[in-house]
């Protein structure tokens, strides 16, 4: 059964491996940035101050930042050392001859779990209890999913490192999250208007899809 499993993951890797142009090889080496996010944290933080008491909004902010480090530490230092999955791109790997590698990134030695994953759906399944709106969950789900698929694209990690990486993060995230409804006070969170029907939840949607154009047409020039 593993073998089957391992040699479906490669097979599955391959096929979306190679789907490769010079515009996607830009766009996805910047989107798997992770500094190019800042402005969409910084959205998110805002709109947990503005929807939030102080304490809660303290709170509230340590268990997000504590779901990202328990999924990053519990997958980068705990299961890639005890599993030590060579990844894609490793020259070690046979595969890497196979796999398209975009400007000679080959990432760490390991990738099992992906911590790109793993860190990106803890921030997601956090942001999805605490929002509580469809259009943000569905919105910061799909930044999850393309920012996890772009390691794959990239040739660094395989899918079956990206689920298990995204199943673990959720884990985390939502765990976090109630810790952070454990801790007092308990304040509701509100989704407070800044402008008719437009919410700082928006704001953070607003913030992230900006930054996403901006990386489109950053991409558009070589």
């Amino acid at each position: 059964m593993i073998e089957f499993l391992s040699n479906a993951d490669t097979e599955v890797f391959l096929f979306f491996n190679s789907m490769h142009t010079d515009y996607l090889d830009r766009f996805m080496m910047m989107f798997t940035g992770r500094f190019v996010w800042a402005p969409m944290y910084a959205a998110l933080l805002y709109t947990i101050l503005r929807n939030c008491p102080p304490r809660r909004a303290l709170v509230t902010s340590l268990c997000v930042i504590l779901a990202i480090v328990f999924a990053d530490q519990f997958c980068g230092h705990l299961l890639r050392p005890a599993v030590a999955r060579l990844r894609p791109a490793n020259l070690e790997n046979p595969l890497s001859a196979l796999a398209v590698i975009v400007n000679d990134y080959r990432g760490g030695a390991y990738g099992f779990p992906s911590c790109h994953a793993a860190n990106s759906f803890a921030l997601a399944t956090f942001c999805s209890l605490f929002l509580r709106t469809r259009r943000a969950t569905l919105f910061i789900l799909a930044w999850a999913a393309l920012n996890s698929y772009s390691r794959l694209y990239l040739g660094v990690h395989y899918p079956g490192d990206l689920l298990v990486g995204a199943v673990f993060g959720a884990i985390f995230g939502a765990l976090c999250y109630a810790l952070s409804r454990i801790i007092p006070p308990a304040t509701a969170y509100v989704d407070v208007p800044l402008a008719g029907s437009f919410r700082t939840s928006d704001l953070m949607m607003l913030v992230g899809a900006s930054t996403a154009v901006f990386i489109g047409i950053y991409a558009l020039f070589p």
